[in-house]
C-alpha cells in the first residue's frame, strides 16, 4: 500500500506538476482501477488535490509533513541568515544541499535577479560527482557510498565533466584535504561552483553550501575564503542546536 502509493506521489515532477488519472495511472505503472482508489484515498487524507478539470496536484498537507524533516525546514531556517551574508558577498546563486544515497537534494537558494542560470532546483535532486556542493558530500560520504558512485557510469554535462574514477577520486581527497570543492564549468559551460562542508556536533558532514557564479566573474581562490566561512557559520548553528546531553 505504502509502495504504490508513493509510486503515485513521485509521478508528480516539475515539468508534470498536474495529471490526469490515465496520466498518473500510466506515470505510476498502476492500473487504473488501483490509480483510482488509491488516488481517491490521498486526495481524502490531503496529500493529493484536485482542481476544477479534475487533474491530481500533490496537496498542501504532503508540504506540512514535509517540512518537519530535519535535515529539510530545521537545516533550512539555522542557515538561511549565513546564506543571506554570503549572497550579499557574491551577489549570485548560494545553495544547501545534503546527501540522500548516491544523491545531493537541494533545500534552499538564493538567486538575484541577475544570477546565473542552473540546472538544480529547490527540492530536487542530482548526482552527487560534478557539482561543487556535491563533491563535497561525496568526498565525505561513507566509504561504499563513494565506491558505489565511482564504479557507475558518470553523466557528462560538459567537455570538462569529470567522469574517471581515478581523477575523481584524487579531487576527493583534495577536498578532504583542503576543506572546499570546486567546480569549474562541469555543470554548465559559463558556471564556477565553490562547496564548503556543513558539520554537526559530532563532527560529521551534514550539509554543504555553495556558490555558482559566472565563471568569468571571479576565482575559486577569491571565493573559497567566503564559502568556508559561512561554512563554519552554519556549524556553529547546527551544533548550538544540538540537545544538550
Amino acid at each position: 500500500m505504502i509502495r504504490r502509493a508513493t509510486q503515485l506521489l513521485t509521478a508528480f515532477t516539475p515539468d508534470r506538476p498536474a495529471l490526469t488519472l490515465t496520466q498518473l495511472a500510466r506515470r505510476a505503472g498502476l492500473p487504473l482501477t488501483t490509480t483510482h482508489r488509491l488516488a481517491g484515498e490521498l486526495v481524502e487524507n490531503g496529500l493529493l488535490e484536485r482542481d476544477v478539470a479534475g487533474a491530481y496536484h500533490i496537496g498542501l498537507r504532503l508540504w506540512e509533513i514535509a517540512s518537519l524533516a530535519p535535515r529539510g525546514l530545521g537545516l533550512r531556517e539555522l542557515a538561511l541568515p549565513h546564506m543571506e551574508d554570503l549572497f550579499a558577498v557574491v551577489q549570485n546563486n548560494v545553495q544547501l544541499a545534503v546527501r540522500d544515497g548516491v544523491e545531493s537534494v537541494w533545500i534552499e537558494r538564493i538567486g538575484g535577479r541577475n544570477a546565473v542560470p542552473l540546472l538544480t532546483r529547490v527540492g530536487g535532486r542530482f548526482p552527487l560527482h560534478p557539482t561543487g556542493a556535491g563533491r563535497v558530500l561525496l568526498a565525505h560520504a561513507p566509504v561504499d557510498v563513494q565506491e558505489e558512485v565511482l564504479a557507475s557510469p558518470l553523466a557528462r554535462y560538459t567537455p570538462r565533466t569529470i567522469t574517471g574514477p581515478r581523477e575523481l577520486r584524487r579531487l576527493l581527497a583534495d577536498v578532504r584535504a583542503h576543506g572546499f570543492a570546486v567546480n569549474d564549468r562541469q555543470v554548465c559551460p559559463d558556471t564556477l561552483s565553490v562547496g564548503a562542508p556543513v558539520r554537526c556536533v559530532t563532527g560529521e558532514v551534514v550539509a554543504a553550501v555553495s556558490v555558482v557564479v559566472p565563471a568569468s566573474s571571479a576565482s575559486a581562490a577569491a571565493l573559497a575564503p567566503v564559502v568556508q566561512a559561512t561554512a563554519r557559520g552554519i556549524s556553529r548553528a547546527v551544533c548550538a542546536s544540538a540537545p544538550s546531553d
